[in-house]
């Protein structure tokens, strides 16, 4: 399959923001499901860190089947298989596994591994993937390094993750080369197990209307650029 290409990474190219969910308690699940569609997002990366990860996982797919909720923090081929079998829309992971990716990719289901090197970035791509997560990435020098690998690696999209937040993901969103930017400040764990709903709705609400103004900005760059190239064309 075309990872590039599949749903769960147009709704990245979309709505560019991956809420990163570390869940305590199954039963929070659908509220917290609720909240993020809400407040606009239909996207949700549960991560697979507790007990209960699968059981929410499965509640979202199958009660909020709007919902693109896929499996993170996956180290294995059996917790992918576990993800695959809960109903993940797809699969990220901390590092790059082949393993992972190949059980992945032979089932259709779309993988993006983590990278954190150069050669990591080309194992990725000799295993056929172009849009890859970062992480994590404040640590490895956030949009600076980001920039860095756009020349020797051109065309290659990144999720980056890892020390984002809600006052420095605009700058990673304003990056040529990064799709969607990953993220626990939207739901973090202690908002989830308070049952805090509305406050993670109005977290997700001011987030994607900032990532909406970002986008809409950039399009209007380009616009802007065109006329004055057609301009000096003339």
């Amino acid at each position: 399959m075309n990872v590039q290409q599949s749903m769960p990474t147009q709704a990245l190219r979309r709505w560019r923001i991956i809420p990163v969910i570390v869940i305590d308690d199954a039963k929070n699940a659908l509220p917290l499901a609720s909240a993020l569609l809400d407040g606009g997002l239909p996207i949700a990366e549960i991560t697979m860190r507790t007990p209960v990860a699968l059981d929410a996982l499965r509640r979202i797919t199958q009660e909020q089947p709007e919902m693109f909720a896929g499996a993170g923090t996956v180290l294995n081929v059996r917790q992918a298989e576990q993800a695959r079998k809960a109903g993940a829309h797809f699969v990220i992971s901390p590092g790059f596994n082949r393993a992972v990716v190949d059980y992945c990719l032979e089932r259709e289901m779309p993988v993006y591994p983590g990278v954190a090197t150069a050669s990591e970035i080309e194992a990725a791509l000799e295993s056929g993937i172009t849009l890859m997560k970062v992480w994590p990435i404040e640590t490895l020098g956030g949009t600076a390094y980001l920039q860095f690998l756009a020349g020797p690696f051109f065309g290659v999209e990144f999720n980056p993750s890892g020390g984002i937040t809600g006052a420095n993901f605009e700058s990673y969103l304003a990056l040529k080369n990064v799709v969607a930017v990953g993220g626990s400040w939207l739901a973090p764990q202690d908002w989830i197990s308070a049952r805090q709903f509305d406050r993670i709705r109005g977290a997700v609400r001011d987030t994607v209307m900032r990532a909406n103004a970002l986008g809409a900005s950039r399009t209007r760059q380009v616009q802007t650029s065109a006329v004055r190239d057609t301009t000096v064309a003339r």
